[in-house]
């Protein structure tokens, strides 16, 4: 149980002074940010492809709520956690790289499937993206940047969730409208298989702990000391259970809106597909780039506001997207929705470099798996699930406004619930001498 003999501390001459890091980590940053685009572009090109493929196979929405959801946390459970110990101890850029080609196969996979088994062994296989590459790219990030810029950092990373909804919409709903449901699939593969390559061949591994405070450890704890240190954890724990419940309005929005719309409106795929992926960009690009440099800002005065903030905006979400749709316009929907959007999104910064910040160096690619299950088990398997489940239970009353009722419905609980987690996490802060340990750092 080593602790980083001679860690590079905020404020200190370092070694990111001598060689120059600025350029050179903001490039790692953009190749990350291309990941996480197709890892989300290629999970939800599956939502604009719903109705095709409800069409050929004759599938409920409580079935493409399993496809959605439950798909993705079995791969967590089976992957997800020892590609996280492997990334707290190995070279995490050749995990990345390895999982983003695994993945993209996995995605073509996708358009060759015959039934719903084949389909769900197919999105299980693309969950590999998070499980792997997840945990490994926000760590590597928290070692490229310190804590004063990572919130920054990361809300450029969730530009990569953003823009990876909109190139799943828009790209996904062309290429299908001009050669089908399947070989959209196999197109959106592509790219992925590229951007691996980049990162395994120019992409150099960072110092562990590089910025971590001094006497860090650096070495990983075995793996039963490392879950009862982050199960003693009470502010990691919070800030995960937050954003596995807050999610939920996330993946919501991001799987049903374009089933909701088309059954709302009565608009074509290449319609929604546009246009909704437009509204994605509009809000969900400016929002996550705000919501980390005020995060940055805010901390300056109080370390509480990782907590506060997306508690704040999770539910200030939910009014603007209820009166998208009650607006009964399909281009007011959008303009609304577009802000409804972008304050969500804010939330993503805070959190994420809350986690880097609570947990130790040797943890941290642990610590975000375990972040990412719960957002996976409640957010996508949970939450996709209830969704899908409550529409169809409302069809008969509701008709096809049915599954934009039920996405409100769960927005709202998860927003309530998420605050409640967010206030009670910046009270363990304090009580737990977490704010005192950051001051000193």
């Amino acid at each position: 149980m080593a602790s980083t003999p001679d860690p590079i501390t905020e404020g200190a001459k370092s070694e990111a002074e001598t060689d120059k890091p600025g350029k050179y980590r903001w490039y790692v940053l953009f190749l990350l940010i291309l990941t996480l685009l197709f890892s989300v572009a290629d999970r939800l090109v599956f939502s604009i492809l719903l109705e095709d493929i409800k069409a050929e196979f004759d599938f409920s929405d409580t079935q493409l709520g399993l496809l959605g959801g439950v798909a993705f946390t079995a791969t967590y459970v089976i992957i997800g956690f020892p590609a996280a110990r492997l990334a707290d101890r190995s070279v995490r850029k050749n995990i990345v790289a390895g999982a983003i080609s695994f993945w993209s196969l996995m995605t073509a996979l996708c358009g060759m499937a015959i039934g719903f088994w084949s389909l769900f062994f197919a999105r299980t296989g693309v969950g590999v993206g998070e499980g792997c590459s997840g945990p490994a790219s926000q760590s590597m990030l928290a070692d490229f940047f310190p804590r004063k810029e990572l919130a920054r950092a990361m809300g450029f990373l969730t530009l990569g969730s953003t823009l990876g909804t909109v190139t799943g919409l828009m790209a996904g709903g062309l290429l299908a409208e001009e050669f089908g449901w399947r070989n959209a699939f196999i197109l959106m593969a592509i790219p992925g298989f590229i951007i691996g390559g980049f990162l395994y061949f120019t992409v150099r591994e960072p110092q562990r702990g590089r910025y971590a405070p001094k006497g860090a450890r650096v070495d990983q704890l075995p793996l039963g000391e490392t879950v009862r240190t982050l199960l003693a954890n009470k502010v990691f724990l919070g800030l995960a259970l937050g954003w596995a419940v807050q999610i939920m309005i996330g993946y919501g929005m991001a799987f049903w809106l374009a089933p909701a719309m088309i059954r709302l409106f009565e608009v074509s795929v290449g319609d929604v597909a546009l246009y909704l992926g437009l509204a994605f960009l509009i809000g969900g690009v400016p929002g996550p780039i705000l919501g980390g440099f005020i995060t940055d800002w805010l901390v300056k005065h109080d370390e509480r506001w990782r907590a506060w903030l997306p508690g704040i905006v999770s539910l200030g979400a939910v009014l603007p997207l209820w009166v998208a749709f009650e607006s009964g316009s399909f281009a007011l929907f959008l303009g609304i929705f577009a802000l409804a959007y972008g304050i969500y999104v804010a939330s993503q910064a805070p959190i994420m470099s809350g986690i880097q910040s609570a947990v130790e160096p040797s943890q941290r690619g642990f610590a975000v798996a375990v972040a990412l299950f719960f957002n996976n088990l409640i957010g996508q398997a949970f939450g996709l699930g209830v969704i899908g489940w409550l529409s169809d239970a409302l069809e008969p009353t509701r008709g096809n406004a049915a599954l934009g009722d039920a996405v409100l419905f769960v927005s709202l609980g998860a927003g309530m619930v998420a605050l409640a987690i967010f206030v009670w996490t910046a009270r363990q802060m304090r009580v737990t001498g977490y704010l005192e340990r950051i001051a000193a750092s």
